[in-house]
């Protein structure tokens, strides 16, 4: 039985942090990468998108977590802890962090793999529109092409541009033809 198998039937083919059934994917929970159901979820894409920081964290959507962090699988309880404690301006989920025991080794786990930081790597334009690949932006300052003699002008439109994975201050974008990289906070979302 292959690995989504396995975790549609452990699941019940529902999120297994907050039981939503719509568009669920496989999330390996770090630094744990194995890709075998001890260290994998099956999880919707809402929670999916927070706990890759590409949506702000939403509290009211992690009380489910009041329910899942009693379950039996380890990795569950991983991500309840890592969410609760990134949680803890939330009353309730400071109480829910106190009931959940998690054995020394899965605590170890969830530490091995948390971050602390809530920054989001979402990319925001100087407005603070939330940017994707494939939408289209206007440049609000002229600028200089470093490495060529392009100067691109404020107010030229870069169409279908993409975003830089790793760097939320970075997208790409075709000016004369040419891809550069343009800093978020020179553009602003048209689309």
């Amino acid at each position: 039985m292959s690995l989504i198998d396995t975790l549609k039937a452990r699941s019940n083919n529902q999120c297994e942090l907050c039981y939503a059934q719509d568009t669920l994917e496989v999330y390996d929970v770090p630094p744990n990468s194995t890709q075998s159901e001890d260290d994998s979820l099956y999880i919707c894409k809402k929670c999916a998108n927070q706990l890759h920081k590409k949506e702000e964290l939403d509290g009211k959507h992690w009380t489910c977590l009041t329910e899942s962090m009693w379950s039996e699988i380890p990795a569950v309880k991983v991500v309840a802890w890592r969410m609760l404690n990134k949680l803890q301006t939330e009353t309730w989920a400071m109480e829910q962090l106190d009931m959940l025991y998690l054995g020394d080794e899965t605590l170890s786990w969830a530490k091995a793999g948390y971050e602390e930081d809530n920054e989001l790597t979402v990319h925001q334009d100087s407005n603070g529109n939330i940017l994707q690949t494939g939408d289209s932006v206007v440049l609000i300052k002229s600028l200089d092409v470093k490495g060529s003699s392009v100067n691109a002008k404020m107010g030229t439109a870069v169409r279908n541009i993409r975003v830089v994975e790793d760097n939320p201050a970075y997208i790409e974008g075709k000016i004369d033809g040419q891809t550069i990289v343009i800093l978020t906070k020179y553009v602003r979302k048209t689309n």
